[in-house]
């Protein structure tokens, strides 16, 4: 492996902006000072008027593998990543059959190992008796286990107290969990209809609305309370959710709290033209509520931002509402969406890297990555806010072939991405760099 020397770059980092280079050895970042000079047979890299970044780590992702892959893979889905500046993610276990055993588990570790591009971890799924193979997971290299608390599909779903009292209690890993009370979910359903029937994509966040969530997520925090969990609740869509969360920096937190790409852009005003292709759980729900989310990335109330990366066919959305599956596909665009928030000024750059890279890293005790910093492992990323990336189906990297932002032009371009050194996308295509990805490791 040849040594890269990225120079002149505006590096992004630990709430700062300087202009230094950076050299790039052995998959890790060995020097970084204001003036490297290259050495013979080095791939040099002029950054200059571009802005070097910790590569985003998603810490949740659907990439449909094993038994979905008509709608993704790990192949597919983790290029898509690399393409949109993620150089690490964690991949959630609704897959088919779902990740609920040690041995499944480690099935996807080894299809990764073989096919992925850019870093993973995977969460084992709860289920209401598979308690004992929670208690097996390896803190070390596991993430996390995933807890649907009242809103699923197959055999994921936990609501029976007893089994969650269980979970709360005994899981050696983070607890991550989707929040939606399912009995709210049918009530509301019910009394819709008697209104109107079927149901319109209109009527999605109304279905799952705030009450629906909140009563799930209040459940998660008090049951993390009562046994000293370590928690982190996924994709907050509510104003009502974030009285649940502290403000203030991650660090010391026993319970988190993250917001998704797709929340933090989308409103309930979008229905009308995006229709099922914004169809997600929990739903976009109202202008109030992302505008709340934006304001809690300030407060801290909201510490991560990561995609729910949710890819299906066009041809299993192009149905009536109710029939149509939620989620969306948001890798190659994540981090462009952020930026747009940075060129409107809702955010800073560095607040982008403290949310997508910093707090990630701190949150899951992430060894080695998360920040630019001599002896980590060089995952980076280089934005150019100079130039602009338009948006179409046809020039997507996903397997599902379409996105949500086609007919956008996002304000920045995802100029260059390296996963533990090694180059694997130049801005406009990607470079196949073989055993470049790596299981993430954690220190806890």
């Amino acid at each position: 492996m040849t040594a890269t020397l990225i120079k002149h770059a505006s590096i992004v980092n630990e709430g700062s902006i300087t202009q230094q280079d950076v050299y790039i050895k052995a998959g890790k970042i060995a020097e970084i000072a204001p003036n490297i000079d290259a050495k013979p047979g080095d791939t040099l890299i002029d950054a200059s008027g571009k802005y070097l970044l910790p590569g985003m780590i998603d810490d949740q992702v659907h990439f449909r593998e094993p038994g979905l892959t008509h709608k993704g893979s790990i192949a597919t889905e983790s290029r898509a990543a690399v393409a949109g500046g993620i150089t690490s993610y964690m991949e959630m276990p609704n897959v088919s059959p779902s990740t609920t055993t040690i041995d499944a588990l480690e099935s996807k570790f080894d299809i990764a190992a073989a096919n992925s591009a850019a870093n993973y971890s995977f969460y084992l799924g709860a289920t209401e008796d598979n308690l004992e193979q929670i208690k097996q997971l390896n803190p070390k290299r596991h993430c996390g286990v995933k807890v649907f608390m009242g809103a699923s599909t197959g055999d994921l779903l936990v609501e029976h107290p007893q089994a969650l009292e269980a979970i709360f209690e005994h899981s050696p890993v983070l607890i991550v969990t989707h929040c939606e009370n399912g009995a709210v979910i049918a009530e509301n359903q019910q009394k819709l209809k008697q209104d109107h029937s079927p149901l319109t994509i209109e009527d999605h966040p109304k279905l799952r609305d705030d009450e629906s969530c909140y009563a799930s997520s209040s459940y998660a925090v008090n049951l993390a309370k009562k046994h000293n969990s370590q928690l982190h609740v996924l994709h907050i869509t509510t104003a009502k959710e974030l009285d649940l969360f502290e403000a203030g920096p991650v660090a010391g937190k026993s319970i988190t709290a993250e917001a998704c790409v797709h929340h933090l852009w989308f409103s309930a005003d979008d229905y009308a033209l995006l229709g099922n292709r914004i169809k997600c759980n929990p739903a976009i729900k109202y202008q109030s509520d992302r505008d709340a989310l934006r304001k809690a990335l300030h407060t801290g109330q909201i510490d991560v931002v990561a995609t729910d990366h949710a890819p299906h066919t066009l041809e299993e959305k192009n149905v009536p509402y109710e029939q149509a599956p939620a989620g969306l596909p948001l890798v190659q665009h994540a981090l462009l969406t952020m930026l747009d928030h940075v060129q409107h000024q809702r955010l800073t750059l560095e607040q982008v890297v403290e949310k997508t890279a910093h707090n990630v890293a701190i949150r899951y005790a992430i060894e080695g990555r998360g920040y630019i910093r001599e002896g980590y492992y060089a995952d980076l990323v280089l934005v150019d806010l100079a130039k602009t990336t338009p948006v179409t189906d046809e020039n997507c990297l996903y397997h599902c072939n379409w996105t949500p932002f086609a007919g956008h032009e996002f304000t920045s371009r995802i100029a260059g991405t390296w996963v533990n050194g090694q180059q694997v996308f130049d801005g406009d295509k990607l470079i196949e760099a073989p055993n470049a990805a790596m299981a993430l490791a954690f220190e806890r």
